[in-house]
């Protein structure tokens, strides 16, 4: 065996020189391409091994069978009982080097033929700046890892406060909830912005508990232009983010902001579901900036216990139906197909079915944007947890009333006057007429403008003014329907179910 020769300046300033050359590229690449410019400077081929004698990196070429001669050495090495060695392994000069103090400590395998002593000092002046780079890459490889955690424990937490339930959020933190679930009230933003400033947004503000002071952003799983942001009302923290969501609107022209009203954490749903018809109307706003200013769901103008006692009946044929099966449904009125099995993590093919399983029981179709509309006001009003409890007084009532009576209470009267009040267009298009042929084809803008006689385009010009006017989101997901359905049902432009 031979020992290692003593490193000269030459080599160091080569090396060196090509660091910074590689200062450039992903750091992630910069252990590898080091490995390979060694192999092309020494004319060898090289290997990084770990503490058990594993390969790590290699250069192409690197014949793994070559360690086997030498396992002794490279234990030796790796145990701390010598620095350096040169040996052989069948034709093959095999120079190695550790690097560090204690057990376990890595080694640069160098096999080929017999190096210059300029090549030999080359070798010695990489190790320490390898294990540096390797140490790196792990580091940002664990890191990285703790922010996909992070963003996962997170997305948990809001589908958990979606679901109307902050004591199951906080229980999912193990003891380490967000600051965020002990606000009175919190407000929902949602930035339409570049994928990658989503990631750049939340790891800015993350801190070390994984979340982000007493706000919680969250990327959406369903739409990749899409952030989600809580924040409690009241705390300069929430202030400071909400500048800087309102700088990247300024600054991007392509982004656009929603915000909701604030709420109870338990009703975060509600502030979701403002702050995408906000932003629905923001995309179209010189400032791509919008409150939401639209007026409350209907099934809050409803009396409380008839209003229960007919969703209950309504529901009734799917009251013993998993949970999951009620979940997916939910998600699917206002969500593609496929984005509720990104958000679920189950398949399309098993968001089917659980549809196909209400659509059977209720006997209606999910296409139709009727039934979709009398489906989602049920399930409104039974609330987050189904199947409903009967509602109290139902054993002194012979049978619930049907939606054609709730709809005529003055309450609701009044909520859809007020809804189509909206719709007065400046610009004397007859929006009002727009809606009820796009409703009555399903959606559908080709066949509205076969109806009405005009083109597609100026029908989806018209739902977008209308959008405006509502403050609702009628185009993008479509959640914004529902509550127009309903008012135009309790006008007469529609047929209302009995």
């Amino acid at each position: 065996m031979e020992t290692s020769p003593i490193p000269n300046a030459a080599g160091a300033d080569r090396l060196l020189g090509e660091l910074r050359r590689l200062s450039a590229h992903d750091p992630r690449t910069v252990p590898q391409a080091l490995i390979d410019w060694l192999d092309t400077e020494t004319g060898a081929r090289v290997a990084w091994l770990d503490g058990h004698g594993r390969i790590v990196l290699s250069s192409p070429g690197f014949p793994p069978g070559v360690l086997d001669p030498v396992r002794p050495v490279l234990a030796q090495l790796a145990a701390g009982r010598m620095a350096a060695a040169v040996t052989r392994s069948g034709a093959l000069q095999m120079r190695c080097e550790a690097h560090g103090s204690g057990p376990l400590r890595p080694v640069l395998v160098v096999a080929g033929p017999v190096l210059s002593r300029s090549a030999a000092a080359l070798v010695s002046h990489a190790v320490p700046l390898l294990a540096a780079l390797v140490a790196a890459r792990a580091a940002e490889t664990a890191s990285r890892g703790y922010r996909e955690k992070s963003g996962r424990l997170r997305l948990a937490v809001f589908m958990a406060l979606m679901s109307g339930d902050p004591t199951l959020a906080r229980r999912m933190t193990v003891g380490a909830a967000p600051p965020l679930l002990d606000a009175d009230r919190l407000r929902v933003r949602l930035l339409a912005c570049a994928p990658g400033d989503r990631t750049r947004l939340t790891d800015r503000y993350q801190d070390a508990a994984g979340y982000h002071g007493r706000n919680l952003l969250v990327r959406c799983p369903v739409y990749d232009d899409h952030l989600i942001c809580l924040t409690a009302e009241g705390t300069g923290r929430s202030s400071r983010l909400a500048g800087e969501l309102r700088r990247l609107v300024d600054d991007n022209p392509g982004y656009a902001l929603g915000i909701s009203d604030p709420h109870p954490p338990a009703e975060t749903s509600a502030a979701y579901e403002q702050a995408r018809h906000a932003l629905a109307v923001a995309r179209g706003m010189p400032g791509r900036v919008a409150a939401y200013r639209g007026q409350a769901p209907l099934e809050r103008f409803l009396p409380r216990e008839p209003a229960l006692a007919w969703a209950t009946e309504f529901l009734g044929p799917v009251s013993d139906v998993p949970k999951l099966t009620i979940d997916v449904t939910r998600l699917a009125l206002t969500f593609s197909n496929s984005g509720v099995a990104r958000l679920l993590g189950i398949s399309r093919n098993t968001v089917a079915a659980h549809l196909k399983r209400i659509e059977e029981a209720l006997g209606l179709s999910q296409k139709s944007v009727l039934a979709r509309a009398t489906l989602a006001l049920a399930l409104s009003i039974t609330g987050p947890q189904h199947p409903a409890p009967p509602y109290p007084g139902a054993a002194g009532r012979r049978d619930a009333p049907g939606l054609d009576e709730l709809l005529r209470t003055p309450a609701a009267t009044a909520w859809a006057g007020a809804v189509l009040s909206d719709l007065d267009d400046p610009a004397g298009r007859d929006l009002r007429g727009t809606l009820r042929a796009w409703i009555e084809t399903d959606a559908n803008a080709q066949r509205t403008g076969h109806r009405l006689g005009v083109s597609r385009g100026t029908v989806a010009a018209r739902l977008r003014a209308a959008e405006r006017l509502l403050n609702r989101d009628l185009l993008t997901t479509g959640a914004g329907v529902h509550d127009v359905v309903h008012a135009l049902r309790i006008s007469g432009d529609l047929a209302r179910p009995g």
